[in-house]
């Protein structure tokens, strides 16, 4: 493992339930010598990649992160189309929105829309999720092709709720109603209480793809308001398609898989 790849391990130990972290800490997670450790975190503090956490000996992330995971979700088009989707849904159905994208077996939120009703979902951006077992993870999963989704759940899972996927069969089974519908639906999965409705968009150009979800507490949504959410998201999602140039939604609510 490189030193680039270490100090990548770092960032990653950070969410928004672990927003510091000691040497002790990150050694723990990482499996790694803490004077090792030690070296790579006051290394990544003086290039400004992490910042110490007043006279403890805490760290937490620098300045230059917030300031390049800014210009990340600013500097993409596909992103701010998506999220300009999201945020106008939202204000005409009160509920929460969010545009995420996945890495690896999980997706994290990058932009969020409370919403204006009284009962609202409120999770924050920055918590990852089991693609597997969340909406937005498998409107993502379902643009790939079914070898690279064996590959990233090849490890056995603990099913998160008994509303999520329970095997990689049922994991399929749900992809392909994805497939074919054009959006992800969960209920009770990996917040409980909430239902969300996804669909995913790509830019052929960067090969980024985002997911746009609507997020509400299901006892308060009725059924035609889920098909008006539904109707909405693929609405939205097909003219940010047009305009990134995603030819998967130029017919019909099918994605058909990114090769």
């Amino acid at each position: 493992m490189t030193t680039l790849d270490t100090a990548a391990g770092v960032l990653r130990c950070f969410s928004t339930t672990r927003t510091e972290i000691t040497v002790t800490e990150a050694a723990a997670l990482l499996s790694l010598p803490k004077s090792n450790t030690s070296r790579l975190l006051r290394a990544m503090r003086d290039a400004g990649l992490l910042e110490t956490v007043g006279d403890s000996k805490r760290y937490r992330p620098g300045a230059l992160i917030l300031a390049v995971g800014e210009l990340f979700r600013t500097s993409s088009s596909l992103i701010g189309r998506a999220d300009a989707v999201v945020a106008r849904i939202v204000a005409a159905v009160g509920h929460t929105g969010y545009v995420s994208i996945r890495d690896g077996g999980e997706v994290t939120g990058l932009t969020y829309h409370p919403g204006t009703n009284a009962l609202r979902v409120a999770t924050p951006v920055g918590r990852p999720l089991a693609a597997h077992s969340s909406a937005t993870g498998r409107s993502l999963l379902a643009r790939l092709p079914d070898e690279t989704i064996r590959e990233l759940f090849a490890a056995p899972w603990q099913p998160v709720s008994p509303t999520a996927p329970q095997s990689m069969a049922d994991l399929f089974e749900r992809l392909e109603a994805v497939r074919r519908r054009g959006f992800a639906e969960s209920h009770d999965e990996a917040n409980r209480g909430v239902g969300a409705i996804a669909t995913a968009v790509g830019s052929p150009e960067t090969g980024e793809a985002v997911s746009l979800c609507i997020a509400y507490p299901i006892a308060t949504v009725s059924a035609d308001e889920r098909d008006d959410i539904i109707a909405r998201l693929l609405a939205g999602a097909r003219e940010v398609a047009a305009l990134v140039g995603d030819t998967s939604w130029t017919s019909g609510a099918e994605a058909p898989i990114a090769q």
